[in-house]
């Protein structure tokens, strides 16, 4: 019994100060590239999105709905929706074959920005398993596995 609370009182604590990766990337079955950001918006506001990436010195923007920025023309099939409970999925369609090598994705909403870097070889395909396993949260499967084997 005293086991079990401590365990868990430490696991609560670990979970409370558990900070998950703000973006992900990964690769849909179609080939599509999906790139997640889960900043949270701003209660009461009209929130704004930037989507880019960049590699070297140059920075390219993939999609945005701020006034006076336009994206690249080469990005035209691209398009963001609202996840919920907050953030924003942009999708990249059928340009998987012209991704660069080293590429730093970044998203801004309303003025936050995330970014991560990624290689074009290490890009992982977009099932709820492996996005999980790919993001900084994945110690959390860990705890939980060593909970279940406490209890066992």
């Amino acid at each position: 019994m005293l086991k079990s609370l401590f365990v868990f009182g430490v696991l609560g604590v670990l979970l409370i100060s558990a900070k998950c990766d703000l973006i992900s990337v990964c690769i849909e079955d179609d080939n599509d590239l999906r790139v997640d950001c889960r900043i949270e918006a701003k209660p009461n506001k009209i929130n704004s999105y930037e989507y880019s990436w960049s590699t070297g010195t140059k920075e390219f923007l993939i999609n945005t709905n701020v006034s006076g920025s336009s994206a690249e023309s080469k990005f035209k099939k691209s398009y963001v929706e609202e996840l919920q409970p907050h953030g924003y999925r942009m999708t990249l369609e059928g340009f998987t074959d012209k991704l660069p090598h080293n590429t730093t994705y970044m998203c801004n909403i309303s003025g936050e920005t995330a970014r991560v870097d990624v290689e074009r070889d290490q890009l992982v395909p977009c099932s709820a398993v492996s996005v999980f396993l790919k993001s900084s949260c994945s110690w959390i499967v860990c705890l939980l596995l060593f909970v279940y084997q406490t209890h066992s």
